[in-house]
């Protein structure tokens, strides 16, 4: 399943179309290309209270590209981030951004 997912997120690299109806990016992957291991190095964090914020896709254009990790502090007391994510919709996955609740 991970595989998977890693797949999916080399081929929206690769491959997105415009719904515009929805005005969102829907990837269609092609599954079965190998996948390349990153190795990501987390910095030390600047305080206590930054947050590492993981790797993730940021729509550009009719395509996304790959956004690497970073601390981050969060915006009020008690904030939370939640992850971005893949979201299954008709005609292929949507990225969900990650954000702070």
């Amino acid at each position: 399943m991970k595989t998977i997912w890693k797949s999916l997120m080399v081929a929206a690299a690769l491959t997105a179309a415009v719904n515009v109806s929805e005005a969102q990016i829907v990837v269609r992957a092609r599954l079965g290309r190998p996948v390349n291991r990153v190795v990501v190095r987390r910095p030390p964090a600047p305080s206590p209270r930054h947050v590492w914020v993981e790797e993730d896709w940021t729509p550009r254009g009719r395509s996304y590209v790959w956004h690497g990790g970073y601390w981050a502090a969060p915006p009020r007391p008690h904030a939370v981030w939640v992850p971005g994510h893949w979201d299954r919709r008709r005609g292929g996955y949507v990225w969900v951004p990650g954000m702070w609740r």
